[in-house]
């Protein structure tokens, strides 16, 4: 099924999740500010995975990423931000660095974007309990650039995360998660409608923009929108 079938069904809930779901306060993340350069080519170090964390059950890779020490990062965050939901959810969806108030609470989406995402995630009939929620990386960078090596520290954590859900749709939220996560420098408006795959796993990956951009960029919704449907269309086919 294409974005078309699903607009013209969907549209009651689209128009409540475009709507409804602003806050009167808008908090910005500013910890989503990093922003590659745009071109095809992919990082200069792509990430190698680390065999024994990919031999890790759910448990043992939440205590090896909460004592994890493999980059700066370690030094000034207030917790890992591991992950949160149902370890059989159909949905893995992945965001950026965690901001400050993640790193307070311990869990990725709080505060203003959160709420949007609840109401992305009610649009679609679903709940955070529902669905599978982590970031592409586990540590606050206190609001700076991230760099090239805290990425590759982390990439085996997500991979093996991939591989105990076994999801059956990936949604990336973000450009700095896109990015990172897929290893490219290809600009997020470039990777959005199309279906990406990890090569250690066959699950379709799609990109849409990330909840505190939304926030900033309320006219976006509804091409956000489109992206949601798109993944649920791969999802339901088992593209």
């Amino acid at each position: 099924m294409g974005i078309d079938v699903w607009v013209r069904k969907n549209v009651p809930e689209m128009e409540s999740f475009v709507q409804d779901a602003t806050p009167a306060v808008v908090e910005i993340a500013t910890s989503q500010a990093v922003v590659m350069a745009e071109t095809e080519a992919p990082l200069n170090h792509p990430a190698t995975p680390d065999n024994d964390v990919l031999t890790l059950d759910w448990a043992a890779l939440q205590t090896r990423v909460a004592q994890c020490d493999l980059c700066e990062l370690h030094k000034t965050r207030t917790q890992t931000v591991f992950g949160t939901g149902s370890h059989h959810a159909d949905w893995l969806i992945i965001g950026e660095a965690p901001d400050v108030p993640e790193d307070s609470q311990g869990e990725a989406f709080v505060g203003a974007g959160g709420q949007l995402l609840n109401a992305m995630l009610r649009a679609l009939d679903l709940k955070r309990e529902d669905v599978y929620i982590t970031n592409s990386l586990k540590c606050c960078s206190q609001n700076r650039a991230i760099t090239e090596s805290e990425v590759r520290c982390c990439s085996s954590y997500l991979q093996r995360q991939i591989q105990l859900l076994q999801p059956k749709i990936i949604l990336i939220l973000g450009s700095t998660a896109a990015q990172h996560v897929l290893q490219t420098n290809t600009t997020l408006g470039r990777l959005r409608g199309r279906v990406h795959h990890f090569d250690y796993s066959p699950v379709p990956v799609i990109v849409s923009y990330h909840p505190a951009y939304l926030l900033s960029s309320p006219l976006e919704k509804r091409n956000s929108w489109e992206d949601l449907l798109f993944a649920k269309s791969m999802l339901v086919s088992g593209d």
